[in-house]
Order: structure tokens, then sequence, then C-alpha cells
């Protein structure tokens, strides 16, 4: 048996740590960003927010449920690195059709494993979402620091164009089991609206949850225009998830801007979020480490009722920069107080910054899907 082979990660600042590779030989560049996720690491490794982003994992034992066709969130993974601690050598699932090794080397993403994961995730929390490179291939720091710098980082990079579709095409795959209950599938008769999703980097649990709720669901690039969704005439629009800096997607915002104005009942999630506080005229903010996991609590202040919530941004929406005369803040973060929902106080419209549809992380916010659907019920 091969000694295993060493893999470097080097940040921005040249500090740098050693551990051994896993997945693909080879070296991509990222900013570090960590998930607090203890389980679901198949939904975190195939979410496309994830693009542009080299992924510690919190959790030290990554690996013993493998891989599965079932449980992807997408057509591969986006991801430009996934560091863990320690890789499971045994495969414990029946559902399991491959390891986590071969699959990340089939897809392209160098791994790392064998480092202080509580040291990296402190680092981030002092430092922010450095810069860095992690590689199998070239083991010289020197060389690794001087790549890191050349590369710019991802502030201004519209990445949504990497992870979004090419073509429209309609969704028509449901859900089951524990789902059901809480869409409260059937309430609404046999009608199902016409909806149009911008996919900006969606999930498919979105989709699904979507489609189980009783929506006709067509899904278009992100790049589509409003002239173009206007030509399908929808009753309703859905925002999607997706990667890096909302600024930089101009064409989205203006399309969203268009949209919304004209009574369309519209709801948007993450990214979708974002866009949409931009299109109303807000802005968004780079926060220091963001929001990565599956248990952050967030409260919502219409209900007084507060949700564990599955969360994946590095930008959040300034509160301040919102016209509180035209758009209500619905949801907060009970960690750092972050704006985490609105709604337009005269437009069928509301957002949420979190993950509803519980791939990875807890149910407690799929209830968004059903308030979605009655909004459209009451406006169609």
């Amino acid at each position: 048996m091969s000694a295993p082979k060493p893999c470097l990660l080097v940040f921005e600042d040249g500090e740098v740590h050693r551990g051994t590779h896993f997945g693909h030989d080879g070296e991509s560049l990222g900013e570090v960003v960590f998930n607090t996720a203890m389980s679901g690491y198949q939904e975190v490794l195939t979410d496309p927010s994830y693009k542009g982003q080299i992924v510690l994992m919190t959790y030290p034992h990554i690996g013993n449920t493998g891989i599965n066709p079932e449980d992807v969130e997408s057509d591969g993974c986006s991801l430009h690195g996934f560091v863990i601690k320690e890789l499971s050598p045994t495969v414990s699932n029946q559902r399991a059709t491959q390891d986590l090794s071969s699959y990340l080397d089939e897809q392209g993403i160098v791994g790392l494993q064998g480092v202080d994961t509580r040291a990296l995730v402190r680092k981030v929390r002092e430092a922010g979402e450095l810069r860095a490179i992690v590689s199998s291939v070239d083991t010289d720091p020197d060389s690794l620091l001087a790549k890191v710098k050349a590369w710019p980082g991802l502030g201004g990079l519209d990445l949504v164009k990497d992870v979004t579709r090419q073509q429209a095409e309609t969704w028509t795959e449901g859900l089951d089991g524990p789902f059901l209950p809480v869409l409260g599938q059937g309430d609404f008769g046999d009608s199902r609206p016409k909806l149009a999703v911008l996919d900006y980097g969606i999930k498919r649990n979105m989709l699904r949850g979507l489609y189980a709720d009783g929506f006709d669901v067509t899904v278009f690039p992100g790049h589509t225009t409003a002239a173009e969704i206007q030509e399908v005439a929808p009753d309703c629009l859905f925002l999607s998830n997706g990667p890096g800096d909302p600024g930089a997607v101009a064409y989205a915002i203006e399309t969203i801007k268009t949209l919304v104005h004209t009574g369309l009942p519209t709801f948007g999630i993450c990214l979708g979020h974002q866009l949409t506080a931009h299109a109303l005229g807000g802005r968004t903010i780079k926060m220091k480490y963001g929001h990565h996991g599956a248990n952050q609590p967030v409260i919502d202040l219409t209900t007084e009722r507060t949700e564990i919530t599955s969360q994946n941004h590095s930008y959040m929406v300034d509160g301040d920069s919102l016209d509180d005369g035209m758009v209500e803040i619905t949801h907060v973060n009970l960690n750092d107080r972050t704006v985490e929902g609105m709604r337009h106080k005269d437009l069928p419209l509301f957002t949420v910054q979190y993950h509803p549809e519980a791939a990875p992380g807890p149910r407690d916010a799929f209830y968004l899907f059903r308030r979605f659907r009655e909004m459209v019920g009451q406006h169609t």
C-alpha cells in the first residue's frame, strides 16, 4: 500500500496547513468557508451556491455514508476544494453506490484531510473568508502563495452564469414521506398555478417542494429576461439560491425589478432574496465569514416563532438600505441579528435568506412553500 500523498492548504497571508490528499489529484483556488452541519455532506458538495469556495467541514468524521445518486442536489460539484479532519475508511449505508474519495475524483474536486479543522475554523472566524489554494501536485508553499496572491478573488464576479441551466425545462418530480404533512398537499384542489423558476444555482429539493405543493413548475436559466418570462404568462415567480456577489448579477436584478412591479406573486430565497433587495433599491454587504450550515436560528417576526435553518451565503442584505415605507423585515438571525427575510408592503412578494428545502438541514422552514402557495391563491 502506497503512502498517503501530501496535500497543502495555503492562505493568502502565507499560513500553511499540511495534510494528505483524497479525491482528485490537482490544485484549486477559492475562498475558504466553514460549514457547521453535522450531516448532509453530499448535499453540501452538490450545492451550486458553493461555486468558487473551498469548503471546510467542522464535523470531524466525513465519508461514512458514501455517495448515492438520490441525494445529489445538482448535476455535479461546483465547490473548489473540500477540507476535512478525517475521511472514513468505510462506507456504511445500504444506499451508497460509491465512496466519497472516488466521487470527488470523478468531479475534479481536490480533497484535503488530516488537518486541524478547529484551528482552521478559528482562523476564518478571526480573519474572514480568505483566498487560498489547496494542492496535491505542488507542495512548495512559496509557489502556492504566489498563485494565491495572483488570484483576484470572487468579489464582483458573476458566478450565476457558471451554474445555471442553459435552457428551460419542465419539472415534475415531487416529494413523499415526512414532507407532505408540512406542505398540506391537496388542500388547494386540482388547480396548479403556472410557476416560473429563475435558476441562479437551484437545488433539486426546492423544485420537488414547489411541485409537491401544487405548482406547475417550469425552470428557466438565470439570464432569462423579463420579456421572455412574460411571454409564457406565469401566475407566479420563484427566485432561487445561487453563488457569489449579488451586485455582479445586474441582468437578474433588472429582470426581477420589472417582474415584481407587475404584481406577479414572488418568493425569493438566498441569492434570490439578495437580488430582490437590489431590485427594491437596497444593497448587500460581504460578511466576514458568512452563514454556512444547518443550525442557524432565525425568528419569524410575524409569528414570533423560532426555526432552525440551513444556510449558505457570504453576503447579507443591509437592512438600513431598505425603504421601511415599502419593505418590512420579517425574519432576523438570532446569532448576529442580520436580515433573514423581508416582504413588500404593497406587492405580493416575500423573500428569505435561508434554504427552506431541508437538503441538508431541518424541516423547520418547509412551511414557506405552503405560505407561498397560499399567497399565490390569494392573487390569482
